[in-house]
């Protein structure tokens, strides 16, 4: 398993997906074809069904450092904790719990909370958290990112929800520290189809990479 600074440089300035499978067959197909477009950080969600089995499995297949395997929407430290022993080497929730805070401490996982105001956000970073999910990222808006970072400059912030092939440079140029997309990679995408997912995904990876070029010019 990857050191807690090693994966939260892997996740820096990247696009990580969400993923919400009908099946956990189906979300580590989805993961591969967003893997095989380009992104490589990777959130398998507990609202899918056998999502532990599911990131244990990605975990093992890219163990080699391919991929970053997280867990999403987990609601409490016991869920945490199943995760991180399955593999997941990042920890993601709606919301921000001192108890799972305190799990991912414990293991050098990163935990990374939804929040949607400056207390949260405070309270969050207080506990030891390094990167608070934005959340949600649609009700709240890139403007968010740069409001928050004006008295917090030191704060990691990582929108989901919101995020789009449109508007995903305005929310890293708003200074976030990575971005989730979900729905967007799927969206109109008939089931089995992973080709267009991974071409997508491709197109995501593509627009920020040529974008993070841009800016070093």
């Amino acid at each position: 398993m990857l050191q807690k600074y090693t994966i939260l440089t892997r996740l820096q300035g990247q696009i990580i997906a969400v993923i919400r499978g009908k099946s956990g067959q189906e979300a580590i197909e989805t993961a591969e074809a967003c893997i095989r477009g380009g992104i490589t950080c990777i959130e398998i969600t507990f609202t899918t069904p056998d999502a532990l089995e599911a990131i244990k499995q990605l975990s093992r297949q890219y163990n080699e450092g391919e991929a970053v395997i997280g867990a999403g929407t987990v609601l409490d430290a016991e869920t945490a904790r199943m995760a991180i022993m399955s593999g997941a080497e990042y920890v993601v929730s709606p919301h921000f719990d001192g108890e799972i805070s305190r799990i991912c401490n414990r293991y050098s996982i990163p935990y990374l909370p939804g929040c949607s105001s400056v207390t949260d956000i405070v309270e969050a970073l207080a506990s030891g958290v390094d990167v608070v999910k934005a959340f949600p990222g649609g009700n709240l808006g890139p403007s968010f990112i740069k409001s928050v970072k004006g008295p917090l400059p030191h704060a990691n912030l990582m929108p989901s929800g919101g995020v789009s092939y449109d508007n995903i440079l305005d929310w890293f140029e708003a200074g976030s520290f990575a971005v989730g997309v979900g729905s967007e990679l799927t969206k109109g995408i008939q089931k089995g189809e992973y080709l267009l997912i991974e071409k997508r995904a491709k197109e995501y990876a593509d627009k920020v990479k040529q974008a993070g070029a841009a800016s070093t010019i």
